[in-house]
Order: C-alpha cells, then sequence, then structure tokens
C-alpha cells in the first residue's frame, strides 16, 4: 500500500502575530492577547512573551509579574476568523482532504494533489511562501506519512520551519520522544508511565498491545501504534461538531452571585475561544453546577437563531446563574458553560458558507 503524505500547518503565534502585523508598534515586542485584569487569562503570547516564559492560559497578573514589559491588546477574534479562513482557501488549492484543528492549525492529506505535485515537501514550502505573500504571517509545517508524527514536526523548527519525517524514519524517530509527546497521553497517564519507568516510546515499545490495552484501556491500541510510529487515523474534513464548552473544578467552594458571576466570566471567555477557533456557532447554552456533595444542578435556553456574539453568550449565560434557586448552603465545587444545537450540525451548506466568507459566518 502506498504510504500517505501529510502535511501538519501550524501557524505561528497566530493571534498574536496579527496584532504585530497590524500594529508596526508592537513588532519586537512581547505581547499578550488577552485582559490585563486580575481575573484575565492570556488568550495568546508572542515569541518575545514566550522568552519570559509567558504562554497562553495563564493569569494575566501571573504573565506581568514575569515580564513587568509585557503589553495587553484584546482579541479580535472577527479578524483572527476572515484571516484564518484566506489561508484555508490556500490550502484547499492543494487539497480538499483538509481537517482543520483550529484557526491556526489544519492537517492536509496531499497524496494525490489537485497541483499534481509529488513531493509533500514541495508543496508544504509552497504554501508555506503563500501564506507570507498573501497574510505577511509565518507558518510552520511537519511532514511526514501519518498525523501522528506531521504534527509532533511541525513543533521541531518552530517558528517559520519545515520539517520532514520520512517513511523509513517514522519507526526511530517515534522511538526518541518523550511519553507527553504521544497523542492522549496527558498529565494524569504520564505520570502512571512514569512510575512503570516509561518515559520515551522506546520503553513504551517493549510492552505489548495486551498489556498496553489492559494498563491503560482502549488508548492502549493507540499508544501501542504510536510507539512504533504508526497511527491509522484519516484526516477528515468538515467534521461536525455538536457541541463545545468548558468547565472548571474550584480549589476551594465557591458561594455568593458576585463571586460566582466573577468565576464564570473566566469560563464564557474559554468557551468563546474555543467556538472562535473551530468556527461554532449553536443556539443553545447550557449552564452546570455541582454542590459542594456532587450534587448537580443545570439550566439551558435555546435562542432562535445562533449566537455570533460574546455580549449575547454572556447575556444568557448571566440569565441562567440568576435563575438558579440555591439549595442548602449554596457552596460550589465545580461551574461549567456549553453551547450546543449548532446550524452546522449535518448542514453541509452552512460549512460551505464559512468558507466562502458569506454573511452569515459567525463573527468573533
Amino acid at each position: 500500500m502506498t504510504a500517505r503524505k501529510i502535511i501538519h500547518i501550524d501557524m505561528d503565534a497566530f493571534y498574536a502575530s496579527i496584532e504585530q502585523r497590524d500594529n508596526p508598534e508592537f513588532r519586537g515586542k512581547p505581547l499578550a492577547v488577552g485582559r490585563a485584569a486580575e481575573r484575565g487569562v492570556v488568550a495568546a503570547a508572542s515569541y518575545e512573551a514566550r522568552k519570559w516564559g509567558v504562554r497562553s492560559a495563564m493569569p494575566s497578573l501571573s504573565a506581568m509579574n514575569k515580564c513587568p514589559e509585557l503589553i495587553f491588546v484584546p482579541a479580535r477574534f472577527d479578524v483572527y476568523k476572515a484571516v484564518s479562513l484566506q489561508i484555508r482557501r490556500i490550502f484547499l488549492d492543494y487539497t480538499d482532504l483538509m481537517e482543520p484543528l483550529s484557526l491556526d492549525e489544519a492537517y492536509l492529506d496531499v497524496t494525490e494533489n489537485k497541483r499534481g505535485i509529488a513531493s509533500a515537501t514541495r508543496i508544504a514550502e509552497e504554501i508555506r511562501r503563500r501564506v507570507l505573500a498573501e497574510t505577511e504571517l509565518t507558518a510552520s509545517a511537519g511532514v511526514s506519512v501519518n498525523k501522528f508524527i506531521a504534527k509532533i514536526a511541525s513543533d521541531y523548527k518552530k517558528p517559520n520551519g519545515l520539517f520532514v519525517v520520512r517513511p523509513e524514519e517514522t519507526e526511530a524517530f517515534a522511538e526518541t520522544l518523550k511519553i507527553e509527546q504521544f497523542w492522549g497521553i496527558g498529565k494524569v497517564t504520564a505520570d502512571k508511565m512514569h512510575s512503570m519507568n516509561i518515559h520515551t516510546g522506546l520503553d513504551l515499545k517493549r510492552y505489548s498491545e495486551d498489556e498496553l490495552k489492559r494498563m491503560f484501556g482502549k488508548a492502549g491500541h493507540a499508544y501501542y501504534l504510536n510507539a512504533r510510529g504508526d497511527d491509522d487515523r484519516e484526516v477528515v474534513p468538515d467534521r461536525a461538531r455538536k457541541s463545545l464548552g468548558a468547565e472548571t473544578t474550584f480549589t476551594s467552594d465557591i458561594r455568593g452571585m458576585e463571586e460566582l458571576t466573577s468565576r464564570m466570566w473566566n469560563i464564557a471567555q474559554e468557551v468563546w475561544d474555543r467556538l472562535s477557533r473551530h468556527f461554532f456557532a449553536g443556539r443553545t447554552v447550557t449552564l452546570k453546577l455541582k454542590y459542594a456533595d456532587f450534587r448537580e444542578k443545570t439550566r439551558r435556553k435555546t435562542l432562535p437563531v445562533a449566537i455570533d456574539k460574546f455580549e449575547v453568550f454572556w447575556s444568557v449565560a448571566k440569565e441562567l446563574l440568576g435563575s438558579v434557586q440555591f439549595e442548602g448552603d449554596g457552596k460550589i465545587r465545580l461551574m461549567g458553560l456549553t453551547v450546543s444545537n449548532s446550524e452546522s450540525d449535518g448542514n453541509t451548506e452552512y460549512r460551505q458558507r464559512l468558507l466562502d466568507f458569506g454573511d452569515d459566518a459567525p463573527k468573533g
């Protein structure tokens, strides 16, 4: 069977780079996209800010402590979406097998491509040149025979880099990887593996598939394949999402409408960021609360049209929270917000309008 040719494209510090592109006075300076507020969170950081240890999802106060000269700018999701669509149209000039992961990254299967170019490396080089010429932004790319290796490879020469792992190199490449780089291995699983003296792909490779399944369940199959540089997942374009959301378990139980509203603001910002990244626009907002004794309460509201502005989303979230009649001591240990009931569920025409810059494309 002919090996597939997969490219993973990842834009370099996408949000921050757009802000530096559009505001020359920010170029070469440490910049964060987000709110410089007590409860603010960094949505993205420029490479200049990353040198100081500033990272996305970091509390704004922590970021400012690490980098006193840090410049904060508010997010402009409508601009980020427009640029992302511009970049995706470049991708579609080469293949229809494009699987976006977020606004700033995507997989491309170019095994058979519209340009008849035999080399995936050459296609990746062309795409990177066009992205730079048409958007003034840089992109990094990884090229290999599957999604797992290509995604890791795209991070090897960042920023503005290209890294290729050839078919005969994939197994040896996987052996050198830290297990934290493997798909689906988070902190809890990594800690468990470390306790078993599994630290690299080579360590993981010493176990049989049955042993890995016994220790890690169904995920053991993927770990077995990945340790050998294998990944049988296909590039799937237009993957329909049913919902997107976020929830937080508080370090200590909280109570009172003012404190709950303040915490919900941060959750709402995170949800809206995810909605924007994935071009998801839903009509139903669900609030989830879990009491200190683990009892759950949910409130839900469905609007006649998809939510396309944060102000509308936040207004619905506040309305749902205000409708809750708290029980007992009212102490809450977990809060979550979810958006569902998308116009794009099973609607190819809607998704195509997004790619065509239609007037109905959701705005940030």
